[in-house]
């Protein structure tokens, strides 16, 4: 049986790493851009070196969740069969519209498909089980069944750790990545656990552009589709690209789920960094990194970092130890029915102000 030493974790608050990045082709990348900001740019204390986020905390987050998902199968990789999550099977008025995950949801037990969708008998009951495994009554308005109706807002001091056991049973990836259940309570935030984000260093600009051709009728409409139509293109240069991850070990010992589900969580959490490293790194079209040398471990410093390898090994057992604790069998799975708000005059709403935005 595999397992992972984590006795240099013992006494230290955070496990920090850092991995030098590089393009895979050429020099130039292009940066996570934001719809009223553009690219995120910014200078240094020193007002001299020209800073850039080449990829945020929310994306790194939600690249770190799919970095442990198998798209060929629709399931969690091998190594972590056995570990709970949420599926959700939504059916719009048409006919089914597909399958959810809280692995794929960016507020993942959280998600509107779970509390604000008409759904089945097992979700109705998945919702009130959950309820009880966090030790809260719900709040008025997410229609609970048999919840007294003077209950809008719980008192009462918060068992975080009740919480965390209670999440741990039904989603271990909510206690690493961090949820807001104001579903249930106002009050009940779990931070992120694990954090990363990606910076370059001393960047400048890369200009280019082209032009969109039409060989049919290169005078006609751009507004449709046609025509011949000119665009810019603004990629960047960097003299070091980082990549920066953050594992809150103290946070994690705090929720008292004993050895086994906390030494769980932390190879869960080291395995996301190392399967995004060797895999997910290919963020954009125009950004496709490779990492530079080996991962290092700014603190503490006498850890080593395990193998990629050696991580997925040691998962089955990890999964095993804590099998009493979480909910059986391990994947649930609820239906539901979504249908679009209206709009004032009748149409539907739009995708965009319905849509939840990723954390």
């Amino acid at each position: 049986m595999t397992t992972i030493n984590f006795s240099a974790l013992q006494s230290t608050p955070r496990l920090l790493l850092e991995a030098t990045l590089k393009p895979a082709q050429g020099d130039r990348f292009q940066p996570t851009g934001f719809a009223d900001l553009g690219a995120a740019r910014y200078t240094l204390a020193d007002g001299k070196t020209d800073m850039l986020l080449v990829e945020s905390a929310q994306s790194v987050a939600n690249r770190l969740e799919a970095a442990i998902w198998d798209e060929g199968t629709d399931n969690l990789i091998k190594a972590l069969q056995g570990l709970p999550y949420v599926r959700v099977n939504v059916t719009g008025k048409n006919g089914p519209l597909g399958a959810t995950t809280t692995l794929h949801e960016p507020h993942r037990l959280n998600s509107g498909y779970i509390w604000t969708i008409k759904g089945d008998a097992a979700l109705e009951k998945f919702k009130l089980d959950l309820a009880e495994a966090v030790g809260i009554k719900a709040r008025k308005g997410t229609k609970l069944k048999g919840e007294p109706a003077e209950n809008d807002q719980p008192a009462g001091i918060l068992d975080m750790r009740k919480i965390a056991r209670g999440l741990f049973k039904y989603d271990p990836n909510t206690v690493v990545h961090g949820v807001f259940l104001e579903k249930i309570d106002g009050r009940m935030r779990l931070s992120r656990a694990l954090s990363g984000f990606i910076e370059a260093r001393n960047v400048r600009i890369a200009e280019s552009g082209g032009v969109k051709t039409d060989h049919v009728d290169p005078k006609g409409d751009p507004k449709p589709d046609f025509g011949m139509v000119p665009f810019h293109r603004t990629e960047f240069v960097a003299e070091s690209i980082t990549a920066y991850f953050n594992l809150d070990v103290a946070l994690l010992r705090g929720y008292g789920l004993g050895e086994a589900a906390t030494n769980l969580l932390i190879a869960l959490s080291l395995l996301k960094v190392r399967r995004f490293l060797d895999t997910g790194l290919r963020l954009r079209t125009a950004c496709d990194l490779d990492v530079a040398g080996e991962v290092r471990v700014a603190r503490p410093a006498e850890f080593v970092l395990p193998a990629t390898s050696d991580l997925e090994a040691a998962m089955p057992a990890y999964i095993a130890a804590c099998k009493t604790m979480f909910v059986e069998p391990a994947v649930t799975v609820v239906s539901g029915s979504y249908e679009k708000k209206k709009g004032k005059k009748g149409e539907e709403g739009d995708p965009a102000a319905d849509a939840q935005g990723a954390d």
